[in-house]
Formats: structure tokens, C-alpha cells, sequence
């Protein structure tokens, strides 16, 4: 087994985190090297969560881990061509962050249960129901391969200061 390696993240404001990414026709030792890096990266960072378009590839791909209990040990997911088939009607609200908008962080509302269908490392179909901080994690991820970013739920004021944030950010990043 190749040594996994960690790959820069996309800061926002960036078109590429604005794209919508292209379904994946087939695992392939690429995807599978691009699984383990973005795991790696996610865990390094850290987060719980890290869609391919955050590492700059536009292909319907995400991996998470949401396990946070001391001790507990990890769960490392990848999931290609993720859908959601089912949404609750009971919404929840979680402060999330983001690995692309580090450092700020919103309430968000979404629905508190999704049911998802996936390919796994194998090609084959799974399909998983998630609730909690798994359910808020793999909506946000999913939105990243939709193009959209969780800023976008909030009002256009609060999305705008982020925004100026973060290019204040990269600026300051740039010259250092």
C-alpha cells in the first residue's frame, strides 16, 4: 500500500468550490489513492468530513468520519456518486464549519435523518440511514458536490462578511 499523502485544501471564495462535480462511471486506483489522500487530509486538518471538489476534483466523491467519542474507534466512509433518496421532516440545527471557511462558523437548519445510496470502495451500492451529526456531516458534503457551500444558508449580510473574511485571509496568506 502506497503511504497516503495530504492534499492542499480550497479556500473560498474559489469558482471551484462553486462547481457542481461530475458523477463518477468508475472506481478506478486513482479514485481509490484520491479516497485515501482526501481521508488523510480530512483527518489532518482535522474535520469530520471532505468532498473532492475541496482538494480541487470535480467528481462526486466524499469521505467522513463523524465518531467523536473518546476512545471509540474510527469510521472512515468513502462514498462515490452519494444521493439522498429520503429527508426527514424534523429539521435539526448544528453549528457547522467548514475545511474551505476555516474558522467561521453558522447555525445551519437541515432536515435531522437522510437516507443516502452510495458506491463503495468495491463498486457496490450501499445505502445507510444517518442521524445526527453523521446526517448534518454527509448534507453538507453533498451540497460541496452540488457546488454549494454552507454560507449559502445564511443571510446575504453574514454570507458577505465571511466572504471579505476569508479574501482578507488569502490575501494575507499570499504575502506571507
Amino acid at each position: 500500500m502506497k503511504a497516503m499523502s495530504i492534499r492542499p485544501i480550497l479556500l473560498h471564495p474559489d469558482p471551484r468550490l462553486k462547481k457542481a462535480a461530475d458523477p463518477v462511471d468508475g472506481i478506478t486506483p486513482e479514485l481509490l489513492r484520491l479516497a485515501d489522500d482526501m481521508l488523510e487530509t480530512m483527518y489532518d486538518a482535522p474535520g469530520v468530513g471532505l468532498a473532492a471538489p475541496q482538494v480541487g476534483v470535480l467528481q462526486r466523491l466524499l469521505v467522513m468520519d463523524c465518531v467523536k467519542e473518546e476512545g471509540a474507534p474510527p469510521r472512515p466512509m468513502v462514498l462515490f456518486n452519494p444521493e439522498i433518496t429520503w429527508l426527514s421532516e424534523e429539521t435539526n440545527v448544528y453549528e457547522e464549519g467548514c475545511l474551505s471557511i476555516p474558522e467561521n462558523y453558522a447555525d445551519v437548519e437541515r432536515p435531522a435523518e437522510v437516507r443516502v445510496t452510495w458506491l463503495d470502495r468495491d463498486g457496490k451500492i450501499r445505502e445507510e440511514q444517518f442521524d445526527g451529526l453523521w446526517a448534518t456531516c454527509v448534507q453538507h458534503e453533498i451540497d460541496h458536490l452540488n457546488g454549494k457551500l454552507f454560507i449559502d444558508y445564511l443571510k446575504p449580510l453574514k454570507r458577505q462578511m465571511i466572504t471579505r473574511k476569508m479574501q482578507k485571509m488569502k490575501r494575507e496568506m499570499a504575502r506571507a
